[in-house]
């Protein structure tokens, strides 16, 4: 999957380092929603701007906003969905800010969105981003680095409380206690800067039993630090039900997902919009309270057999869908994501 040429702008190397996960089914998913011209297409983790292309490509009938918190990323994508002209919009936000972007450049309602969640292929494939522990490289993680946090930043700042906290909420790292310990006790001595040394600490803090059946011992610790430098799960926990009030009436969203944490915030988002809200024991389910949501997978899908074999990073995709019936009953709405929604102009 990894391209020799990697420089920014290349538009081949975009296509060749970036294999997108459940291509197709994503595709079939999102077309019903998709063929009045003009219809729109948010694909709110755009990245090389794999799955953007496919639509594009097969659903002649839309255009697409691409957000992305990775200049680089936009920078690749851009270069390699040029050819579709003003069919395609890149955006450098973060997915949060879905509704203020549908706003500003789909008119306050979008006909699809597709989240495409975790590190993307361009961030673990460049050593110096640091998000692959398989490689030395500075201890960065940052997905839009322009921002200041990075992960030697948490790790040479944060206590021993709450580096354990992040390793055990955000990595659910069985060790997150011994870890955080000797994470400040190595720190004492020199400030953290170097993944490799992160590893080697790591692969000593946990038992030998739990390195042989456990994965790699560095696994789940970059994962929470990942997490903990660009803010994932709290921008997820706005992002999915600001997504899903950034739908027209029979639009479509498509989320994949990559480990439990996030799969979760999906699966509750999705589940208050299929369920009814109505008290139990009512003769008749009152108008307002019936699921404003229609799901399109039953459960989480994964990938097949013949899709784990063309891309192994599919092996953790977990795949959840779902169309907009009606609008979101005002009781059902957030406060501050019914402030910042044109939910009116959806009606």
């Amino acid at each position: 999957m990894n391209a020799t040429d990697s420089r920014p702008g290349n538009r081949s190397d975009a296509a060749d380092r970036h294999l997108p996960v459940l291509l197709q089914r994503c595709v079939d998913l999102l077309a019903p929603a998709l063929t009045e011209p003009g219809s729109v297409l948010v694909d709110c983790t755009l990245g090389m701007g794999g799955h953007t292309q496919a639509v594009l490509e097969q659903i002649p009938t839309a255009r697409v906003i691409g957000i992305d918190r990775d200049p680089q990323a936009l920078a690749l994508a851009g270069e390699r969905l040029a050819r579709f002209g003003d069919r395609f919009t890149p955006v450098h936000a973060v997915y949060d800010e879905i509704v203020s972007v549908v706003d500003e450049h789909a008119g306050g309602a979008a006909q699809g969105v597709l989240m495409d969640l975790g590190v993307s292929s361009l961030q673990l494939d460049e050593a110096e981003r640091g998000f692959a522990y398989a490689q030395d490289a500075p201890l960065d993680m940052r997905m839009d680095s322009t921002q200041d946090l990075t992960a030697a930043d948490v790790l040479n700042t944060y206590d021993e409380r709450a580096l354990a906290r992040i390793l055990r909420e955000y990595g659910e790292e069985r060790f997150a206690s011994r870890i955080a310990k000797n994470i400040v006790r190595r720190r004492a001595e020199r400030e953290w800067d170097r993944s490799g040394e992160l590893v080697d600490l790591l692969r000593a803090s946990i038992p030998a039993a739990t390195r042989k059946t456990g994965g790699h011992p560095a696994k789940r610790t970059f994962q929470a630090l990942r997490i903990e430098v660009n803010g994932e799960l709290e921008v997820l926990e706005r992002a999915v039900p600001a997504a899903i009030e950034a739908l027209a009436v029979g639009g479509r969203i498509v989320v994949e997902s990559y480990q439990s944490l996030e799969d979760r915030i999906v699966k509750r988002a999705i589940a208050q919009g299929t369920t009814s809200s109505a008290p139990a024991g009512l003769p008749v389910e009152p108008e307002t309270h019936k699921p404003y949501l229609e799901p399109l997978t039953r459960g989480a899908e994964e990938a097949d057999a013949e899709e784990l074999e063309r891309n192994p990073r599919s092996a953790s995709v977990r795949l959840r869908a779902a169309r907009r019936l009606r609008p979101t009953p005002d009781h059902l709405i957030d406060r501050t994501t019914k402030h910042h929604t044109a939910k009116e102009d959806r009606r």
